[in-house]
């Protein structure tokens, strides 16, 4: 896990290394265990590093022996071994990294080695006078692009690196890549995107066999990982799973002192008898932290931010003792677990819905993992988000997700783990996390006590464009705008859109 800059010239000209460099320190807390720069022909990138798979050798940029090929990546590849073993035979491969198969792979098959690759990933790779950047099916990992002003494509894992370096900037969409074109393409082209699942025998069990390996996959490290755990259903199922395998595993857990999340973490972790450490922070705290917190989110939404503070203090706890945290992220999506799903009785439109939280997830939750946890130098991963996993899960007929009257909503999923879990944690509503936390009431009660009524009134005036509704809203974005000036900020700021009947936020 890492921080990745890349600089792509104008023809007739070089890579930039001094403009990459400079970039790169915008991105160093994301990788503190070192910096990389490499050019060759029109690429200069760099590499802030945080080393998980062969430490002492996965130093990137990595330059391929003979092609001249240049590449750096962010995240994390599951089939390295397998993809490595493909390639050896043409390939002489430096060190035992996981991102070192992208390097070889582009050599040999361009835009297509992004349909090759299990993982959460973005990267850029060069070769002569072309270049692939690419990102992963949910966008678990983040990739901004741009136009420099000097010319060429600009490249960061962070909308910070690519400001004052840029023309215009935006987000490449996930399961896309984009070349020298200019013109980003699609490379992840479910089934379920277009049509619900039919796959009515589907049982818990199955669902729980299933997951065990997203999560068993998600162990592959040279360095110590936990389990972030709320104590709800998903991370719990998680926490669950990774125990089986994973001696000593350690759970952390966030909240302010009479959180329903920390009551209930503890249970959890006591009957799977992890390793259990606690963040317990004061609503004070949490102010004081916003505008670190918006900074490194890079986002004036309030809901998002709202979920983002638990998950800042959970993230640097946790930061104390691993370098990786699994995550439940992932499991309301594609189970249909978010409040809005009970006014839901059709299944198509069910399925639909969900498919459409999927495609948005990595401009809310997902950001907030990514962001909080490499604001730390911690890597989180999503197990839910297993490819193999959520395909699955979507092609599971979705009246098996139906919420019914009083039925607890993701039934299938607490059906496969009814023997695992124990029954509190079983039979627990969902919360969000800022709700779960803590978090929630006092935040409200800050931002009435900081923006007055006339603030509000005038909010429209001063921010035309998503003017702040709430009072919470204006005290976030003023902090966001005082942070990050000008139009091309908040052009790239994702929102979340709910359904048409609904009111409620997934975060």
């Amino acid at each position: 896990m890492c921080g990745i800059v890349a600089h792509f010239s104008a023809p007739g000209q070089s890579g930039d290394r001094e403009l990459v460099a400079r970039m790169a320190r915008k991105l160093s807390h994301r990788g503190p265990d070192g910096q990389g720069l490499a050019s060759s022909g029109r690429a200069a990138a760099a590499h802030a590093r945080l080393a998980i798979i062969d430490v002492e050798n996965g130093q990137q940029p990595m330059r391929a022996d003979g092609s001249g090929s240049l590449m750096v990546c962010n995240g994390e590849i599951y089939n390295h071994l397998e993809l490595r073993s493909q390639l050896a035979t043409r390939h002489v491969f430096k060190s035992r990294s996981d991102s070192e198969v992208v390097l070889h792979l582009h050599d040999e098959l361009g835009h297509d080695c992004a349909r090759r690759l299990d993982g959460m990933f973005a990267f850029f790779a060069s070769s002569g006078d072309s270049f692939v950047a690419g990102r992963d099916a949910f966008g678990i990992k983040p990739l901004y692009f741009g136009r420099a002003k000097q010319g060429g494509f600009l490249f960061g894992s962070e909308l910070k690196a690519l400001a004052g370096a840029c023309t215009t900037f935006e987000a490449l969409a996930p399961g896309s890549t984009i070349d020298e074109a200019g013109k980003p393409r699609r490379w992840f082209h479910p089934r379920w995107e277009t049509q619900p699942g039919t796959n009515r025998q589907v049982t818990g069990l199955q669902l729980a066999n299933r997951l065990e390996r997203a999560v068993v996959k998600r162990l592959m490290s040279d360095v110590p990982l936990g389990v972030f755990l709320s104590g709800g259903l998903d991370s719990s199922i998680i926490a669950e799973l990774a125990a089986r395998h994973y001696p000593g595993l350690m759970t952390f857990a966030v909240g302010v002192a009479d959180a329903s999340d920390l009551a209930a973490a503890r249970h959890v972790a006591r009957a799977l008898g992890t390793r259990h450490f606690e963040c317990v922070y004061t609503i004070s705290d949490a102010i004081a932290a916003l505008p670190e917190i918006i900074y490194h989110l890079e986002s004036y939404d309030a809901a998002l931010i709202r979920s983002s503070i638990p998950c800042f203090f959970l993230s640097r706890l946790a930061a104390e003792h691993v370098k990786i945290a699994l995550t439940g992220e992932g499991a309301d999506e594609l189970f249909g677990g978010y409040a809005h799903f009970s006014q839901i009785s059709d299944p198509d439109r069910f399925h639909v819905e969900c498919a459409r939280l999927l495609r948005g997830l990595h401009g809310m939750n997902l950001q907030r993992v990514d962001r909080m946890t490499m604001a730390h130098g911690l890597e989180g991963r999503v197990p839910f988000l297993d490819l193999e996993f959520a395909d699955f899960a979507m092609n599971v007929d979705p009246r098996l997700n139906l919420w019914s009257g009083a039925t607890l909503e993701k039934r299938l999923l607490r059906e496969g783990f009814a023997e695992r879990l124990p029954g509190s944690i079983l039979r627990r509503r969902k919360l969000e996390f800022a709700r779960g936390s803590g978090a929630e009431s006092g935040l409200h009660a800050f931002a009435a006590s900081r923006v007055s009524d006339r603030d509000l009134l005038h909010a429209s005036h001063k921010f035309p464009v998503d003017a702040p509704k709430t009072k919470e809203e204006l005290l976030y974005r003023e902090i966001f705008a005082q942070l990050f000036p000008g139009e091309a900020w908040r052009a790239s700021v994702a929102r979340w859109q709910p359904e048409a009947s609904s009111h409620t936020t997934p975060c």
